[in-house]
């Protein structure tokens, strides 16, 4: 299939001795066409879109070339142009390259020959130049689409790529930010000692490592805004293997992080009371029993049971029985300190953990204190009600070593309360043991 080319002179000899050569070339010539004034060949180029290529004879004379060129290139961005033009003035033609045009060439003598290697080199050049605009605007396309925030930098650390969700995570848009340095504008700081770790990010990439940023770090917005993120850096490299910048793909995570504590502290507390659970009692115990172990300390168990709480529920319904529950658990929390913890086992009992205590009465006076808040009268949904506790205790090391130990000496002695006449409070003793076998 011929090459359709466009030849633009008023020079007949020259047009002549073009088609004369192609004539000779045979079925792989050049197809050429010719128009007389750039004018003409801007109409005929809006018009026809099957003009593969474009000579244009036009001696040079200042700033009216550019605008010739521009004029061209702008009816037919994609179609290439060799510049013809006198052997003496050649250097003058080099702003018409710059302005768009492909390559020129000496008019006289012209060596047709050469043109002809000319047109098929620009078109050559087009073609692929036309292919690598469309793979990096696929690719541009791509990094706009996807859900991460993606930026890049140049191998001084300046910014050469944003894509929207960056903009909207760093709170710069991508004009802003373009040729400003990473430190400026991408700000990552750990949540916990607040230093900043984009600076040892890009050393690291400086050095070709792909880097991690840990799990508890936030992105400072530009706004001062802080959001949680997960981040990798890693080094760009040339075809010649050397270090050409850094890209960084990141993403917000304060969703999933929300959800996974969610999750956790969901299996940790008791869902009507939000009090810990066994599992997370478990946990603060074994905490509290080495502490305890290795500084020689004490530690106390209470355990409460709210008295006749199932008559209450059983008449009034399990929904009155839940708010009741919940009121008398608000009542326990604040007898206690921020170091201790009160957990729900289940149904109408609560364990509370007294990490630390120098004596055995300062148990006494904790439990007491919360058998007064429960005792106090309640008004839920339009009725009095009343409730008392019974409540066991037991001390380590005296009444066990263990938490197993611990809790079920705390149960014994609030059984014991309850057959003493409930709305009490009795310390773990041996006995008690002895009369539950």
């Amino acid at each position: 299939m011929s090459i359709r080319v466009l030849l633009v002179t008023q020079d007949a000899a020259l047009r002549e001795s073009i088609a004369k050569f192609h004539r000779d070339a045979g079925e792989n010539a050049l197809r050429f066409e010719h128009e007389s004034r750039p004018s003409q060949a801007i109409e005929r180029l809006a018009h026809d879109d099957d003009i593969q290529a474009l000579v244009l004879d036009l001696p040079p004379q200042g700033d009216e070339e550019s605008a010739v060129i521009l004029g061209l290139t702008d009816a037919a961005p994609h179609v290439p142009i060799v510049v013809l033009g006198e052997h003496s003035a050649m250097a003058g033609l080099i702003p018409m390259v710059e302005k768009g045009a492909q390559d020129y060439l000496p008019r006289c003598p012209l060596d047709a020959a050469a043109l002809d290697r000319a047109v098929r080199i620009a078109l050559a050049r087009t073609t692929r130049e036309s292919t690598l605009n469309s793979a990096m605007e696929r690719a541009r396309v791509t990094l706009d689409s996807i859900g991460d925030a993606v930026l890049s930098t140049n191998e001084a650390g300046l910014l050469t790529y944003l894509n929207p969700v960056a903009e909207r995570m760093m709170g710069w848009s991508f004009a802003e930010a373009q040729g400003r340095h990473l430190l400026d504008v991408f700000q990552v700081i750990d949540a916990t000692s607040r230093e900043r770790l984009t600076p040892s990010m890009e050393l690291g990439v400086q050095r070709g490592h792909t880097m991690i940023l840990p799990p508890n770090c936030l992105l400072v917005r530009r706004d001062g805004h802080e959001s949680p993120i997960e981040d990798s850096a890693a080094p760009i490299y040339d075809r010649n293997h050397r270090l050409a910048g850094m890209v960084v793909v990141f993403h917000d995570v304060s969703e999933s992080r929300a959800v996974a504590q969610k999750l956790a502290h969901l299996a940790e507390h008791d869902t009507l009371t939000a009090l810990p659970n066994r599992v997370l009692l478990a946990d603060r115990f074994e905490r509290s029993m080495t502490l305890a172990r290795r500084y020689k300390r004490r530690l106390a168990v209470l355990f409460v049971d709210l008295d006749h709480f199932k008559q209450i529920n059983d008449s009034l319904g399990h929904l009155m029985g839940d708010q009741l529950l919940k009121a008398a658990s608000q009542r326990i929390i604040p007898c206690v300190r921020s170091s201790d913890t009160v957990s729900r086992m289940g149904g109408d009992e609560f364990v509370v953990l007294l990490s630390e205590i120098h004596h055995a009465e300062d148990a006494a006076h904790i439990a007491e204190k919360i058998r007064l808040a429960v005792n106090a009268p309640y008004r839920i949904d339009g009725h009095d009600l009343c409730l008392s506790a019974s409540i066991g205790i037991s001390v380590y090391p005296d009444d066990g070593d263990d938490v197993e130990h611990l809790i079920r000496s705390a149960d014994t002695a609030m059984y014991h309360a309850k057959r003493a006449g409930r709305d009490g409070v009795l310390f773990f003793k041996p006995h008690m043991d002895v009369r539950a076998a």
